[in-house]
């Protein structure tokens, strides 16, 4: 038999052998698939963050065809807004391709495509098909990403920088200035449950308007068939809702919710698409859909004709309670539907959120995917007593969820926040003439991931707050993964202020306005003296870019207001670029089984109120069980050069 015989012979058989599948030498050595949560082997995470019903899967870990981006955690970059700082970028017919890890008919991708070159984004096609068959195409947009400039960013590529104290980055100033929100994500049902070993490929085609597509993850989702009509409830259909989106359902939802009122029953939306432009405003009542897959409401924001009494000069899609000055909402109950909304720049003064108002008195918000507006979940006190669980919230334009203005007695669990413009979580106790203070909020076994600007949880003000059993990771810029300020004219902390249980994941970015480096963990006394207990235990900061824990006033300030009466105990630090402890400030913490590993300075710089002369002003009192390189805290290094450290591991 000749040579040229036995390799198609070969051919054939090996053909036979892999199921009809012709596999490159490339395709041959893939690698095998890998969950992660935020980018990180799931136990060294495990028992922090939401419990979600996906499993993450980066694309870098997957098998590809295109070019790796990153690791980088540069400000205005594509891959320092990515979850793990790594991404995957595509050109015309290359692909990523993912293999199940178990069952699963839906998926959510993460992704990036570029701007329009005068703004407002563009639209690209996707091919997604598994095991090479069963293809759909999905239309990304960079219509909801892509800001440019400074606070609060403009959609314009060309905008110039805000003359400032400030030194432009870079200077001389490039256009565009400042790009930043790169990335959106899209859900996509698969038509039918596929199991693990099946593999599920984006594929660019040939032929689109999209230059390069950069991919971050795909989150894998067995999704439950639409839940069923309750009993004791009205459907917005028998009132005339449109379940296609082509009209206008607002009015039938409100007349289903004023009859079920009446006789004491809930409201239910059916499966279906529902067009909703402007708030739906609900007290003591229920509004549950079929799921969060399954009832959409999809809205435009729209210019209103004069401004509106709240200051909103558009409408959007959402669930309002009453306003606190109009007494508020009690008894109200959001369950098990999606918002998609339409937001694509921020102007602060417009009520354009998923869900807002005062909503409290034995209150429940649970099971919503809210996509793509100003904030998710904005509260205004004064209100008391709600419960927030098991809510994914992403591509907000501001903050994820803020609790403001005398908010009390809420408890936020078990909710997904990706990819917000501000803040992913807030509690924002600002200062008023009644004296209100938020106190007695929880913020538990949450995850929060790429918050494009500020941090991951950040509290400001009140009393008697906790921070317990999240996940936090990857903060971009202007904040980081746990904050607690005195700042925004909030009230000064009383009482303790608990951050106990938590995983910072690549926290302690730089701050561009001071070219400092913060802390996984950052306290700042802008506005008072910081004097109200601050525990932070039983945690973990891992992989931060610069410190663990930064503790700083302002310079204006340095010599008015300090940071005391903090206590630090059983943290484990794997990984920092400087420090363990960076001190800027007068006061004081003490900490106790404070391990580290893998730092890349000193462990303690104590620079105090700023005077560089090695007098600790901030006093760091080391208690017992401190392992690693704790010495004297006298050492004062204005910016030292930061080591990155080596990947986080289990600690023995």
């Amino acid at each position: 038999m000749s040579r040229s015989r036995l390799r198609a012979v070969a051919v054939v058989l090996t053909t036979a052998l892999l199921g009809a599948v012709l596999v490159t030498p490339a395709e041959a050595s893939r690698p095998a698939p890998r969950i992660t949560r935020a980018g990180l082997d799931p136990a060294l995470v495990a028992g922090r963050g939401a419990d979600a019903a996906f499993v993450e899967q980066e694309a870098e870990n997957a098998f590809h065809t295109g070019e790796k981006l990153g690791p980088s955690r540069e400000a205005y970059t594509l891959p320092a807004e990515a979850s793990g700082r790594t991404a995957v970028r595509l050109t015309s017919t290359q692909y990523v391709e993912f293999t199940l890890t178990e069952p699963a008919n839906a998926l959510t991708l993460r992704y990036s495509i570029p701007d329009a070159p005068a703004g407002g984004g563009i639209q690209a096609p996707l091919d997604v098909t598994v095991n090479g068959k069963h293809r759909q195409t999905m239309t990304l947009t960079s219509e909801y990403a892509w800001l440019y400039g400074m606070y609060p960013f403009s959609n314009d590529p060309n905008v110039d920088p805000i003359p400032g104290w400030w030194k432009p980055e870079p200077d001389p100033v490039a256009k565009p200035f400042r790009p930043n929100h790169f990335y959106d994500e899209q859900r996509l049902l698969l038509g039918r449950t596929y199991q693990a070993g099946d593999r599920v490929r984006f594929a660019v085609p040939r032929n689109t308007p999209a230059a390069w597509y950069v991919l971050d993850l795909a989150d894998f989702e067995l999704v439950g068939a639409p839940k069923h009509q309750p009993r004791k409830s009205l459907s917005v259909q028998w009132f005339g809702a449109d379940p296609t989106g082509r009209r206008d359902a607002a009015p039938a939802i409100e007349r289903t919710i004023a009859a079920a009122k009446k006789i004491g029953w809930s409201v239910f939306i059916p499966p279906g698409t529902y067009q909703v432009n402007r708030h739906i405003v609900v007290d003591q009542v229920t509004v549950r859909g079929a799921g969060n897959w399954w009832t959409i409401i999809r809205g435009k924001v729209l210019p209103l004709p004069e401004p509106a009494p709240d200051k909103s000069v558009h409408s959007a899609p959402g669930f309002y309670g009453k306003y606190a000055a109009d007494g508020g909402s009690t008894r109200v109950h959001l369950a098990d539907f999606a918002i998609e909304s339409d937001v694509r720049e921020r102007i602060d003064t417009d009520q354009v959120n998923g869900i807002g108002g005062a909503i409290g008195g034995g209150s429940v918000i649970e099971g919503l995917y809210l996509h793509r507006t100003k904030v998710g979940i904005w509260l205004d006190g004064p209100m008391d007593g709600l419960l927030i669980r098991n809510n994914i919230i992403t591509d907000a334009i501001a903050d994820g969820m803020n609790l403001h203005l005398g908010v009390s007695n809420v408890r936020a669990t078990n909710n997904f926040v990706r990819n917000s413009g501000d803040d992913g979580l807030a509690m924002w106790s600002e200062a008023n003439p009644d004296g209100l203070v938020n106190h007695d909020n929880v913020y538990d076994h949450n995850t929060v991931q790429t918050p494009v600007l500020a941090n991951n949880i950040a509290i400001y003000g009140g009393r008697d707050n906790a921070v317990t059993d999240n996940l936090v990771a990857d903060p971009i810029r202007e904040g980081s993964t746990l904050h607690a300020g005195s700042r925004f004219n909030s009230t000064p902390f009383e009482g303790t202020l608990t951050f106990a249980r938590n995983t910072t994941v690549r926290g302690g970015p730089r701050d561009l306005n001071w070219d400092l480096g913060l802390g996984a963990i950052w306290l700042y006394a802008l506005q008072s003296t910081m004097s109200g207990r601050i525990e932070i235990r039983d945690s973990a900061f891992l992989d931060s870019t610069y410190n663990a824990m930064l503790f700083v006033v302002d310079w204006p300030v340095k010599d008015t207001y300090a940071i005391e009466n903090v206590a630090v105990s059983n943290i484990k630090v794997d990984g920092t670029g400087t420090n363990v402890v960076n001190a800027r400030v007068g006061g004081w913490a003490t900490f106790e089984n404070v391990d580290a590993r893998n730092v890349g300075a000193p462990f303690v710089n104590n620079c105090g109120t700023f005077q560089f002369d090695g007098t600790p002003e901030f006093e760091v009192r080391l208690l017992s069980g401190n392992d690693g390189g704790w010495t004297g805290a006298t050492w004062c290094e204005d910016r030292p050069a930061v080591v990155p450290p080596p990947p986080p591991a289990p600690w023995n």
